[in-house]
């Protein structure tokens, strides 16, 4: 029989994809009704299809877009496409993934009364001359730039998050991820970690864009998901932003050098030219994370990489 507690009901947006399928997992779990919207533009059936049988989950495609009219008590926003392959090849979408899907979104929590999370993201701090990058850093985003439909989406995001809590008294809460990686992620995804497994299970050049010095920190998925869910359910005088990764910094060079040794690859590392609007330096402060949900990342990044290989070597075959 189902169980009707309207404290049971959870809306995923963006709910078939990485991060997405991966707390739709974690909820179920948990024993509540989970509703996941997508429109499937990157994430897939595949990302649930484990799932599926359970009798909590309701799978909807949609577009976050357009208006949804659902019942519902939480909402945790994950939709847009969040690595640079996908949200360049268009860009204008993206933006509106970001903007209207808030609005849509932010309209469905103000007419449920829902407690509303969103998943903002690091770029909101574009390349930053502050670092590690901390909460109250307003970031050097460039406003006409190629990553400019996702990192200008995601900063008027949480502007239409915090003038909803003013204006309405919306219960809001706001994240923002810093790089996470785990199984589950697309293979083509253009970002670093799966494009250097890819690379290496195949025995193909790496490539390392510029001389391999930027640095990025890696949060595994588990980690992520569990500071999400510890955010979610956090006391109500807690909107955030807080940000959530792994404040473990790795040079590309680091991070190929790694992946090449735990797969076994016979891969050369090669070097091409830095793309445009890369931030050199990426990490991020977690003293809030830590002060105000007491969470800190466990999985390091060796033990997290080889979960993430042994998923891969399934696709490559």
């Amino acid at each position: 029989m189902k169980n009707y507690n309207r404290n049971n009901k959870i809306l995923i947006t963006g709910g078939a994809g990485f991060l997405g399928s991966h707390l739709t997992e974690r909820l179920l779990k948990e024993g509540n009704e989970v509703l996941v919207v997508d429109n499937f533009f990157t994430g897939t059936k595949q990302n649930l299809a484990h799932l599926l049988g359970n009798p909590n989950l309701e799978v909807m495609r949609h577009d976050v877009t357009f208006p949804l009219y659902v019942e519902t008590n939480q909402i945790y926003n994950l939709a847009c496409p969040a690595s640079p392959v996908h949200y360049q090849y268009d860009p204008v979408q993206t933006t509106k993934t970001s903007v209207h899907g808030a609005i849509n979104m932010l309209g469905l929590a103000k007419r449920t009364r829902a407690r509303i999370l969103q998943a903002s993201t690091s770029e909101v701090y574009g390349d930053p001359e502050v670092h590690p990058q901390p909460e109250e850093y307003w970031g050097r985003v460039n406003p006409i730039g190629i990553r400019s439909c996702y990192d200008e989406g995601k900063r008027c995001a949480e502007t239409l998050f915090f003038d909803y809590n003013r204006q309405h008294n919306l219960d809001i809460k706001v994240v923002r991820i810093f790089n996470t990686y785990g199984p589950r992620m697309h293979p083509n995804d253009g970002r670093v970690v799966s494009n250097f497994i890819m690379q290496a299970l195949q025995d193909k050049d790496i490539t390392i864009y510029g001389d391999g010095q930027q640095t990025r920190s890696f949060c595994y998925v588990d980690d992520l998901i569990d500071v999400m869910v510890k955010m979610m359910n956090s006391e109500k005088s807690f909107a955030g932003p807080v940000n959530i990764g792994n404040p473990g910094e790795f040079t590309m060079l680091q991070l190929a050098e790694t992946i090449l040794k735990l797969s076994g690859s016979k891969s050369k590392i090669i070097h091409q030219p830095l793309p445009s609007d890369d931030p050199k330096q990426r990490q991020p402060n977690i003293e809030l994370a830590k002060a105000k949900l007491g969470w800190q990342p466990k999985v390091n990044l060796e033990d997290g990489l080889k979960e993430t290989i042994a998923y891969f070597k399934k696709i490559v075959g």
